[in-house]
């Protein structure tokens, strides 16, 4: 066994034990009727003290026994620095966090390990419905110590699917769905949807929308060594432990299902949250021509910026804290003011700046409009 491997195994060992211990840390939050203290995070997503207690744990032992990797948790203030290494801890603490608020069974702990952007390894532990997850690369996946294998579904109509049903029957799509069975309800957790994929009890899992790393990571190690795909919904590889830790989207599925499903999910428009926020695709400043103004002009442009609510829309978080960088008179002088901007919080993913370009100003006082 090469030396990368036999780490990897030992890192496997650590991850299951760690697994129960977090497991049971969480329960104690609800025995004897207790209630775990909740509160929202930042964008309404909420949060446990058994979320941070479980973080806390799982910080303080994969540290301690693999200090050279990242880290990287839902529950952790995001590092970029601290993350980029050739391995990587990928933790959610609880995933699905409502369904544990809830006293719904249907939650989990996930750990994996990211080796130079590729999930390689993972535990999944659900000890309410006493489901013990484990897929390492190379070696398959398993549930409870059975061998793990994904549906080998064919064809689209009748499939068995894990999706939010208001999507799939009111989007209007070049490709008509069939009819399908969608699962009512669907789990809160996304690492429990890609897990009953891989155990073949449901064929796919199709997720229209932005997910952290940590939502998926674990869960598409399962899918992959149980012998299915994990792609965005466009096909794109899921590339772990980048600038911003997200994924476009995300579709899991056996093999002959897959691309039959990706053919008509692939059309619906989904921003890319690594083209939104890394600074490594920005075009530079000449290929902008159509946004230069003669310098003699001194034209209104407010650069400025703000936390979003989410990740793939310009909704603001709170209005009364937005980021008033400056005001230019050329798009030349703006953009430089952006870009340096921009930048300083390339790890913060909500955070975003933007040039307001001001062609129509209103006077209020005597109603006329003045176009730029």
């Amino acid at each position: 066994m090469r030396a990368a491997e036999r780490t990897l195994a030992e890192d496997m060992a650590t991850l299951c034990d760690l697994a129960r211990e977090a497991g049971a840390l969480a329960v104690s939050y609800t025995v004897d009727g207790k209630t775990a203290q909740a509160w929202a995070k930042t964008g309404g997503s909420p949060v446990t003290e058994a979320d941070l207690a479980v973080n806390r744990l799982c910080q303080e032992r994969l540290s301690k026994a693999r200090p050279d990797y990242g880290w990287l948790s839902e529950e952790t203030a995001d590092d970029v620095s601290a993350r980029q290494k050739s391995r990587c801890w990928v933790v959610d603490p609880i995933d699905g966090t409502r369904a544990f608020m809830r006293g719904n069974p249907h939650w989990c702990v996930g750990l994996a390990i990211v080796e130079d952007g590729e999930a390689v390894a993972s535990v999944l532990y659900a000890p309410l419905l006493d489901r013990f997850y484990t897929a390492q690369s190379g070696q398959g996946a398993t549930l409870n110590g059975g061998r793990l294998n994904v549906s080998n579904r064919a064809h689209a109509e009748g499939a068995r699917l894990i999706a939010a049903e208001e999507i799939i029957e009111r989007h209007v799509w070049p490709v008509a769905w069939p009819e399908m069975t969608i699962a009512r309800p669907k789990p809160n957790s996304t690492l429990l949807r890609l897990a009953l994929v891989a155990s073949g009890e449901w064929d796919a899992a199709l997720i229209l929308g932005n997910k952290a790393d940590w939502d998926l990571a674990a869960g598409v190690v399962l899918v992959t060594e149980a012998g299915g795909l994990a792609t965005t919904h466009q096909g794109e590889a899921l590339n772990f432990n980048r600038t911003v830790p997200a994924q476009r989207s995300l579709l899991a599925a056996g093999k002959a299902l897959h691309p039959l499903l990706l053919e008509r999910a692939n059309s619906f428009h989904l921003s890319d949250p690594h083209a939104m926020y890394d600074p490594a695709p920005q075009a530079p400043f000449k290929d902008k021509t159509r946004m230069t103004e003669p310098a003699d002009k001194q034209l209104l442009h407010i650069v400025f910026g703000g936390e979003l609510k989410r990740v793939d829309a310009v909704e603001f978080e709170d209005l009364s804290k937005l980021d008033f960088v400056g005001a230019y008179p050329n798009y030349r002088e703006a953009y430089d003011a952006w870009k340096a901007a921009a930048q300083r919080t390339v790890d913060h993913a909500e955070m975003r700046y933007f040039i307001l370009h001001a062609h129509r100003l209103l006077d209020p006082e005597t109603g006329d409009h003045h176009h730029v």
